[in-house]
């Protein structure tokens, strides 16, 4: 068998390892299987990947299990010695010689020098040696050969572990290779299995950060994290640096000197020939710019053999015009390895050859900049504002720090760093917002800049799990006097409006309404120029306002598309993307799922092309939850992935739980075992101040027992979304639920308890409650209320064409109405909508449901054959994307764009896909999507 989970995770609590469980897998199966049947395994990745970690572990894991671990690690310096290598492998049997024949035991005795030889050394008998050597030595115990650095390996090494591995291995001993790079060395059995290390994704680059003993945060975590691009060596160092040397090191695209990146990679870089020392150092200082440019500013002319000493280092590659380094490490040491007045004089050199690139430009100059200069403080501003207006929020943020930096006056200074917090706040990144505000705080006492960053301070705590000092900090930025600006104030409330939905709390949405209507119109020019259109500003007002007062969503909604009807072409600029984040707002309060989904989307797919996340932050729990209302659990559950990274990269605490309490339910509604979120999580956060996701949590408390049966647990989770008389916890998301607790309410006995709560439910969503509140108080009165009119609720319940928008709920209807009909002795009147309750689970894969259809109908009397699972059950995350794009009419080369592939890639899985999906072209997919 291979290794167990719990093996795993053992290994991995043991060694600090994180983020290699599936790579840590493998290895372990190799080891465990490898004594049963022939395995080989080949580790390949860039160092610092964590190839020599995964090595240790299973050498480790292999001595625990009894066995003899020989192992070997290639050296550079000793790649010119024949048989070195082997020499190292062999050394702890050497000592078994004696049981070899004599031509064998002479020829390996002769190949190590450790006797006179009689000539040239014969291959074969050297060969053989080895391997009669290892074969006696597994007879009588278990054996784990490893070797490390295989392309450092001499090549009359490699030429007999070629031999050996072939062989030995289809005599049950494991053998683990590890090899720098992408590619297979050179002497590598050709046929090895290969295991690629791929760079950390970005939450388990973020968990190994928060590991560190010192990790940092704000901009210089989101920093460490960019230059590491998921190198787990590179996080660590960065980490190590930034905590040693500040984050000064990291600045402008730097990276940190160390004596460990010495030790990797400073003799290389010093042995180069001075002009191509020259062109790397530039290189390093630029980051973005194509070899042309690099070359010009170096002033070494156009020849590429210049690079050519760097290349053959292994220190860099030319691919597709531009320099890549073969570590995020060689750059840094690179960069900082290089005197000041080098560096200094490369960021001019690449500002003077940036003439038709004024953003680059203005970069390079503030790199090269000591202390304060207006007019780089300027350029950088003017780069950020263009950054800004394209959604480039980070960028935008990272050059109006640094334009603050350079600020000769004190009030500059505080104006751009209230922007630069501003652009915090919307790439997502909550502790670099508080390290601004603690900037201006002291810096200024303008109204304006001041409502600027309690706007960002504000949010910045509300992510943390800190409602009501989100509430406080916003507060006392619109009273006792409100900031001048009108959409200051218009932004200010905004805030407190995502602040009111995620606390719950009554005081805090209270004054919603008052400061919205007080807001006047705008006067002219506002820092805001998202809000400076008119449409953006009156559909944020209006959103507020749905936050306010759920039960005024509807109406306000409708005014809105009255008023400026929704665009189905690009959305390209900031103030658009507003306008659309809004309406999918507005759209979820109004229980408008599929305008809620199509709205959000859109302006999901521009900023996550920015990698501008911020906006997004506060409406990735409802887009998962619209997705999943509205029968898209595949791309529910990608949405749940995204947002999981995202709160992991950005440590957004509640953000976190309400996704892991989403997945649970996500689960549960599928029929899958579903483990609720552990204890931490339910004390992660306060939830008497974050209402929303205790309700989340308790949601997912009472999907779980009712998927394993456990229906008076479930009613209890569903029963504590509300108080004692009735009110709901969360004024949104209880209501949401009032049907789920109606079936564990008939299901337990409580119907008459649930009775109450279903009237309160009623009351608080008004006389006007939305079409999805209406059918969802309709299916609970039909269980719970009163027995003489559940036949009455039911069909209300299930008629309406409005509820086909939310499958689930709608199937769950009808399975409840034909059970009451069968229990009134009626099943011809059941089976019809048992039918369509059995054919909506089974599309969706709720696999519990499904079988409880099945048995409901097959006692109706109708016949059922196996569920059938979707047709896109079987294909991977990116196929389903890829069949879901070319189903909605786009090009490969279209699909290639919006997913980052290569279209050859996107025709492949095409290719691979059209047999399993049983269609023979593109035309023939959208048949195999309800929701297009």
């Amino acid at each position: 068998m291979g290794a167990d989970r719990s093996t795993v995770d053992r290994s991995l609590a043991a060694t600090g390892l994180i983020g290699r469980q599936a790579e840590l897998t493998r290895v372990l199966d190799t080891v465990d299987e490898g004594w049963n049947r022939p395995r080989t395994l080949l580790l390949l990745g860039e160092a610092g990947a964590g190839k020599s970690r995964l090595l240790s572990i299973a050498a480790d894991h292999a001595r625990d299990r009894g066995a003899l671990v020989l192992a070997a690690q290639g050296a550079e310096a000793e790649s010119r010695h024949s048989f070195a290598s082997l020499h190292l492998l062999l050394l702890p049997v050497l000592s078994d010689l004696g049981g070899l024949p004599d031509h064998l035991r002479n020829a390996l005795e002769a190949a190590f020098g450790m006797a006179p030889a009689q000539g040239p050394v014969d291959p074969m008998p050297l060969r053989m040696a080895v391997l009669t050597l290892l074969t006696d030595i597994a007879r009588g115990q278990r054996l784990l050969i490893a070797v490390d650095d295989v392309q450092h390996v001499d090549r009359d090494s490699l030429d007999v572990l070629d031999f050996v591995v072939r062989r030995i291995t289809a005599r049950g001993v494991p053998v683990l290779l590890a090899a720098r790079g992408l590619t297979p060395p050179d002497g590598v059995p050709a046929d090895a299995p290969a295991l690629p290390l791929d760079p950390l994704p970005p939450q388990a680059a973020a968990e190994l950060l928060d590991a560190q003993p010192h990790p940092p945060t704000g901009r210089t975590r989101m920093e460490v994290l960019r230059q590491a691009e998921g190198n787990p060596l590179a996080v660590i160092e960065l980490c190590r640096a930034a905590r040693a040397d500040g984050a000064g090191v990291l600045h402008g695209g730097g990276r940190p000197r160390t004596e460990r990146l010495q030790e990797l990679y400073a003799a290389r870089l010093r042995s180069l020939p001075e002009t191509t020392r020259r062109l790397v150092l530039h290189a390093a200082a630029s980051e973005h710019e194509d070899i042309a440019t690099v070359m010009a500013a170096a002033g070494t002319g156009t020849d590429l053999a210049a690079w050519a000493p760097a290349e053959e280092a292994g220190l860099l590659t030319l691919v597709d015009g531009r320099v890549a380094f073969r570590h995020p490490l060689v750059r840094a040491a690179a960069y900082h390895g290089a005197p000041a007045h080098l560096r200094q004089r490369a960021h001019r050199d690449l500002a003077c050859a940036l003439t038709t690139d004024p953003a680059r430009r203005a970069w390079h100059l503030a790199a090269a900049c000591l202390g304060e200069d207006e007019a780089v403080a300027a350029a950088l501003e003017d780069t950020a504002e263009l950054a800004e207006r394209r959604g480039g929020f980070f960028a935008a943020g990272q050059a109006l720090q640094r334009s603050a930096e350079c600020s000769p006056r004190a009030q500059d200074r505080a104006r751009r760093y209230a922007k630069a917090l501003r652009a915090a706040n919307n790439a997502g990144d909550p502790g670099w917002v508080r390290e601004l505000y603690d900037k201006v705080s002291g810096l200024t006492d303008d109204r304006d800049v001041l409502g600027m960053v309690a706007q960002g301070a504000g949010m910045a705590l509300s992510l943390l799990g800190h409602q009501r000092q989100g509430f406080q900090v916003l507060m006392s930025a619109l009273e006792p006097e409100p900031p001048k600006d009108p959409m200051t104030v218009l932004a200010l409330t905004a805030m407190l409006h995502a602040v009111a939905f995620q606390s719950g709390l009554p005081e805090v949405r209270r004054p919603l309404a008052a400061l919205v209507e007080a807001i006047g119109p705008d006067g002219g020019d506002t820092t805001y120029t998202e809000l400076a259109m008119t449409s953006t500003a009156d559909r944020v007002r209006a959103g507020t306002l749905a936050g306010a007062d759920p039960t005024r969503a509807p109406e306000l909604l409708r005014q809105q598309l009255d008023r400026w009807p929704t665009a189905s072409g690009p959305t390209a600029q900031v103030g658009d993307m507003i306008l659309v984040l809004a309406l999918g707002g507005l759209a979820w309060y109004a229980d408008e799922s599929d305008l809620c989904v199509e709205s959000y989307q859109r302006a999901y797919a521009v900023l996550t092309a920015y990698g501008s996340v911020g906006p997004t932050r506060v409406s990735r729990a409802a887009l998962a939850s619209a997705l999943m209302d509205t029968g898209r659990w595949t791309q529910a559950e990608e949405q749940l992935e995204e947002a999981a990274t995202l709160a992991a990269v950005h440590k957004l605490r509640h953000l976190e739980i309400d996704i892991a309490a989403l997945r649970v339910t996500l689960d549960a509604l599928r029929g899958l075992p579903a483990e609720v979120p552990a204890d931490p999580a339910w004390t992660a956060v306060p939830l008497a101040e974050n209402r929303a996701t205790h309700a989340r949590l308790l949601r997912a408390a009472g999907a779980a027992a009712a998927a394993q049966g456990d229906f008076e647990a479930s009613f209890r989770h569903m029963r504590s979304l509300f108080t004692e008389d009735g009110t709901p916890l969360h004024h949104f998301l209880s209501p949401r639920s009032v049907a789920d607790l109606a079936a564990a309410a008939q299901r337990t006995g409580r119907q008459q308890e649930a009775a109450r709560i279903v009237e309160a439910v009623r009351t608080a969503v008004g006389p006007r409650p939305t079409a999805r509140m209406r059918l969802l108080l309709h299916h609970a009165d039909a269980l719970v209320g009163d027995p003489l009119e559940a036949e009455h609720h039911f069909r209300l319940a299930t008629v309406d064409p409005a509820g086909e928008q939310w499958p689930l709920a709608r199937a769950q209807a009808r399975l409840h109405y034909a059970q009451w009909l069968r229990r009134k002795r009626r099943p011809l009147d059941a089976r019809p909508l048992l039918a369509m309750a059995l054919e909506t689970f089974t599309r969706l894969g709720a696999a519990r449901l499904a079988q409880e259809a099945r048995v409901e109908l097959r006692a109706s009397g109708a016949p059922t054959g196996p569920a059938q699972a979707g047709p896109l059950a079987e294909l991977t995350a990116q196929q389903r994307q890829i069949v879901r794009l070319a189903a909605q009419g786009l090009r490969n080369k279209e699909i290639a764009e919006q997913l980052m592939i290569s279209p050859r890639t996107v025709s492949s899985h095409l290719y691979q896909v059209y047999p399993k999906l049983g269609v023979s072209n593109r035309n023939q997919l959208s048949g195999l999507f309800q929701d297009l």
